[in-house]
Order: structure tokens, then C-alpha cells, then sequence
């Protein structure tokens, strides 16, 4: 069930993406916020509680929703798991804006690149080259490629019916809104960074080992080791680093960024990120995939021939 509840979900998001700020996303964010504001949002002791209450309790919930449509009937369980997923999953919403990002620099419009990029990533990049437009989008691609895809994927997998994949999403939803770049590190979002990078332990090095088998595997596992030390997110840096290995490009180093330059480490090796990169990212990526798909298959025929 789990095998075909992901491939459905993929299959969903992919012919009928959600949009990024749709009524799902706006409802959600709507809560969190919600219940932000009846805490003291100056307070690391309130923001741990206020994690707590949120996180566990939405998996629960779905993990019980799960285990009673299975009473009922587990095709209706089946469906809870797709429908879940595919609420979870948004591969499909980041992929649309690096394809418009890469078409428009193929076509020799880094402006419109630029505004794209803006949009994605929510910031500003006033100056930024096209090589640096480039270098830019490879970063997000594989980081959000993790977080939207491959982290969901390893807890639906990993916990009961679809409470995995809804207690990562909403993890790292509570780490973006709480402890976000305006929080500070002691405030209300510490808690909820911290408990992102714990559950990303795992998972971020499984991405970042499927990533380096599905390049260049020697340069990947070396700028993992040596270069990931020196950015401040450790998980981000973990899937920068193995990436821009695995495709050799040289990723990080200065970006202008919110109207200044940003200094940051060089990560990666190789040439200069251009537009040849970013259609080696999707390969990568779509590779990665496949290969994760693959072996969850192998799983499900070891389950079944078990029984």
C-alpha cells in the first residue's frame, strides 16, 4: 500500500499541482499563526510547548484517521494516504519555477531570471549575474527538492499510514514561520529549528548519499565532508555540498542578496554554474528519484513474498 499510495500522490502532483499559496497552504499557515499569537513569541520556553502541541498532535491525528478508515475498509485507507501525500508534497510547485528560471536564461533574459528567482526564493537579488541566477536556483533545487520530496518520502515510508509525512511537513513549516530569518536564535522558533535539523538527521544524509551514487561520487562525498562544515544550516550545506560534487559546479560563494553582498563558502567543484548545470540538476534529481522509487519497490516485493 505504501509503494502505490506514493506513486499516486506523485503522479497527482505532478498533472495537478497545488498552488503555493492555495487554501490548503493559506489554512495551515492560518493555525500556525494562529497559535503563535496565544503564546509569548519572545519566549524559547513557549515556543517548545507551542511545537509540542502542534506537531505530535497532527501526527497522531493522522495516524488514528488512518488506522480507523483501515477498520472500515482499506481501500479507504488507501485513499486517506494518497490524498494526504499528495497535501504534502510540492515537488511539483518548485520544479515550475526552476524550469522558468532555466528557460529564461537560455533564452538570454536574465532579468526575467531574476524576478523568477525573487519570487521563488523570497528574497531580493538586485545585481545578481546570470551565472549567479544560476548558481542560485541549482542551491534551492536541491534543497527544496529534499524538503518537498525526498525527506516527505523517507517518513511516509518510516511511521503508520501518512503521519510521517505530515509530521516532516509541519516541522519544517514551524521552522520557516517561527524560526525564520527575523527570529532570533533564543526566541520563540529555536525550538522549532532545532527539531527540524533532528528529524532531518537522517534523511538529509540518505538524499545527499543518493545524490553523490548518482554523480560524481568521489568529488560529492569529499565537499560533503570538508565543505559542509562551513555553512551555518547544516543540513542545507550537507545537500549544497554532495550536490555541487556529485554535478561538479562550484556552488555558494558571494551573492548579492537583499541589497548587499552576501559573503558565503564555496561548496561544490568545478566550473562556473551556468545554464548546461541547471538541465544536469534536473537530471540528478529525476535520477535520484527513480533510484528511491526503485528501492522502495525491492521492499515491497521482499514485503510481499515474506508473507
Amino acid at each position: 500500500m505504501t509503494f502505490f499510495s506514493l506513486i499516486l500522490a506523485l503522479v497527482l502532483e505532478q498533472l495537478r499541482p497545488l498552488p503555493a499559496r492555495g487554501w490548503t497552504v493559506r489554512g495551515v499557515r492560518g493555525v500556525v499563526e494562529g497559535v503563535r499569537a496565544r503564546f509569548d513569541a519572545a519566549s524559547a520556553a513557549q515556543g517548545r510547548v507551542a511545537w509540542l502541541l502542534l506537531v505530535p498532535t497532527a501526527a497522531f491525528a493522522s495516524a488514528f484517521g488512518f488506522w480507523l478508515l483501515w477498520e472500515m475498509h482499506p481501500a479507504l485507507a488507501f485513499l486517506f494516504n494518497v490524498v494526504v501525500l499528495y497535501l504534502c508534497i510540492g515537488f511539483r510547485h518548485d520544479t515550475r519555477f526552476f524550469s522558468a528560471i532555466h528557460m529564461a536564461l537560455r533564452l538570454g533574459e536574465p532579468e526575467g531570471a531574476r524576478s523568477l528567482l525573487e519570487d521563488w526564493r523570497g528574497t531580493r537579488h538586485d545585481g545578481a549575474s546570470a551565472n549567479e541566477i544560476a548558481r542560485l536556483a541549482i542551491e534551492e533545487a536541491l534543497v527544496v527538492s529534499h524538503r518537498r520530496l525526498f525527506g516527505v518520502m523517507f517518513w511516509f515510508v518510516l511511521l503508520p499510514g501518512p503521519s510521517g509525512a505530515v509530521m516532516y511537513r509541519l516541522a519544517g513549516l514551524l521552522a520557516e514561520e517561527w524560526g525564520g530569518r527575523d527570529a532570533g536564535a533564543a526566541g520563540f522558533g529555536r525550538f522549532a529549528r532545532g527539531a527540524r535539523e533532528a528529524i532531518e538527521w537522517l534523511p538529509v544524509r540518505i538524499t545527499a548519499i543518493v545524490f553523490s551514487i548518482m554523480g560524481n561520487f568521489e568529488d560529492a562525498i569529499y565537499c560533503w565532508r570538508s565543505q559542509a562544515v562551513l555553512w551555518p544550516e547544516r543540513s542545507s550545506a550537507i545537500l549544497i555540498a554532495s550536490g555541487g560534487g556529485a554535478l561538479g559546479v562550484r556552488l555558494g560563494m558571494p551573492v548579492h542578496e537583499a541589497g548587499e553582498l552576501l559573503d558565503r563558502p564555496e561548496m561544490g567543484l568545478g566550473s562556473e554554474a551556468g545554464v548546461d548545470h541547471m538541465q544536469n540538476t534536473v537530471s540528478l534529481l529525476w535520477r535520484a528519484l527513480l533510484v528511491c522509487l526503485f528501492l522502495l519497490f525491492l521492499l515491497a516485493v521482499a514485503g510481499w513474498a515474506g508473507r
